[in-house]
């Protein structure tokens, strides 16, 4: 932003305040953020309505006088363009689901982790942005392309930015839409014992309601992810809160897998999505098993299936949407699977960054300039200790 996000942070433990100004320091000295504290929810209304400058609030569930939720509900009365993150105890699915569904933009688990706070503040404080630019041109939006434009770049922000890395693993992600705004989406998760939680997402349909739709189910993903440590009872968690509030009538394809970088060990269930392809370090490729189970969105109380696989050490793993392997060419061939096989399999060596741009770039050479029907997205750990 132009001047200093202003962030109001509502935590009744009197320690909060000294350490987020100590942790947070450089961000305040190099003018992107600006702090201000309240004790409880209704010291936090009280400051909304005299401080009109407020960007974000980051607030505690729990609280005397007025708790988090409350606070949620209230807040739009007061600025409906405020953006909300909810810090939550680990594991509380409940409240998280509730603040959710309340308008809380994110959410973040205690014991807070200092980096994903920066990269949860950097990510609603762009996705604010980008709103507010909506709203400020949306009176002189002359055509349809220009709101689809909007809408691509606010679909884009709320995707991981930046890749966990360690001495034993590596990530990166892409997801090109096909034409403006699209259904794909992929996130990256940070679980209990130093494991990940990585997701792709394939929604139905196309346009703005595809892309309302992803956002929806990234989020109810996100937040079952941090409750079991089954992939299986993740998605179905996911499926029934989709399913309860599906006018629409669509449904997303969805793969959930648990990486842990100590072990290399994966863990994932699948909703009717591709196969992950996983890559050996001699330079070999193929499909993990799995069950496929069926989309998400469609049937209540459907039961999903957890398979499981090692990497090893040189192992890379590919998650990606069917709008890889269905890229068509002039001709009306489709890229297929055995060509993303042989092309992350010439890539094996590679870094996931690069694997990822590889197959990219692979699926565009195929297609040579031929338009798409769906979005491109890709996910890659890269498993080297």
């Amino acid at each position: 932003m132009a001047k200093p996000c202003r962030i109001l942070v509502v935590d009744d433990e009197p320690d909060v305040e000294p350490l987020v100004k100590m942790r947070m320091r450089r961000e305040v000295r190099k003018g992107r953020y600006t702090f201000v504290f309240a004790a409880n929810g209704v010291e936090a209304l009280e400051m909304l309505s005299e401080d009109q400058d407020i960007d974000i609030v980051l607030s505690d569930i729990n609280m005397p006088h007025m708790d988090g939720l409350t606070l949620l509900e209230q807040i739009p009365s007061v600025n409906p363009n405020i953006r909300s993150v909810i810090v939550s105890a680990y594991g509380d699915i409940g409240n998280i689901r509730k603040a959710m569904n309340r308008g809380a933009f994110d959410f973040i688990t205690k014991p807070i982790d200092f980096e994903d706070l920066r990269i949860t503040i950097e990510r609603t404080a762009k996705q604010l942005e980008l709103w507010r630019d909506a709203l400020e041109t949306r009176d002189k939006l002359t055509s349809l392309n220009n709101e689809l434009g909007i809408a691509n770049d606010m679909q884009q922000s709320i995707l991981p930015r930046h890749f966990p890395k360690g001495d034993s693993y590596e990530m990166h992600g892409i997801m090109e839409p096909a034409r403006d705004v699209g259904g794909d989406f992929f996130d990256i998760v940070r679980l209990q014992h130093g494991r990940f939680g990585l997701s792709v997402g394939d929604v139905s349909d196309k346009g703005v309601p595809a892309a309302l739709f992803m956002m929806s189910s990234r989020a109810l993903l996100k937040g079952a992810a941090i409750g079991s440590e089954d992939p299986a009872k993740v998605l179905f968690e996911v499926n029934n809160l989709l399913c309860n509030d599906n006018d629409s009538g669509m449904f997303v394809t969805m793969i959930y897998c648990i990486f842990d970088p100590a072990t290399g060990d994966v863990c994932f269930a699948s909703g009717g999505h591709n196969s992950p392809v996983i890559v050996d370090r001699h330079g070999g490729s193929s499909f993990a098993e799995c069950s496929y189970g069926v989309a998400l969105g469609m049937f209540e109380d459907l039961n999903y299936e957890s398979s499981r696989f090692r990497l090893r050490p040189g192992d890379s793993l590919v998650l990606y949407t069917d709008g890889i392997t269905e890229a068509m060419d002039p001709e009306g061939e489709l890229y297929e699977d055995q060509r993303l096989l042989d092309c992350a399999a010439r890539s094996a060596a590679k870094g996931a960054k690069e694997i990822c741009a590889d197959i990219v770039a692979s699926v565009h050479s195929f297609a040579r300039n031929h338009p798409q029907s769906d979005d491109i997205t890709c996910l890659v750990i890269r498993y080297a200790p």
